[in-house]
């Protein structure tokens, strides 16, 4: 079966760290381009952070230098590392993967981070 599933979010106050977490299966996983989206209430889906097979990533501005993205081909997981986290981080992350134009989406993981 072709999934992804989202793991590691929670609650957590402003300036905590969180790592999510992305298994992927059904799919050739070192040959996708792996990415982190977020969308929040009333809000657009937007791209948080991607991460090519070959391990080149990019970084929304909001993010840069406070999210790491990160692979594991082996272990066909993809990880968000989230640190100084503030209120406005708050939102369902969802796991994407892509190939050819070609998309996969997780369920999503809520990540709030309130005090």
């Amino acid at each position: 079966q072709v999934q992804l599933v989202e793991s590691g979010g929670g609650l957590v106050q402003p300036g905590g760290s969180l790592r999510l977490s992305c298994a992927a299966s059904g799919i050739i996983f070192s040959i996708n381009t792996m990415g982190w989206y977020r969308q929040a209430p009333g809000k657009e889906r937007e791209l948080v952070a991607a991460i090519t097979g070959g391990g080149s990533s990019n970084y929304a501005d909001s993010v840069k230098g406070r999210f790491t993205i990160s692979r594991d081909n082996a272990k066909n997981t993809v990880y968000l590392d989230m640190n100084s986290l503030k209120p406005e981080d708050t939102a369902v992350y969802l796991c994407n993967a892509n190939r050819s134009w070609r998309q996969i989406w997780g369920r999503g993981t809520q990540v709030t981070v309130s005090s």
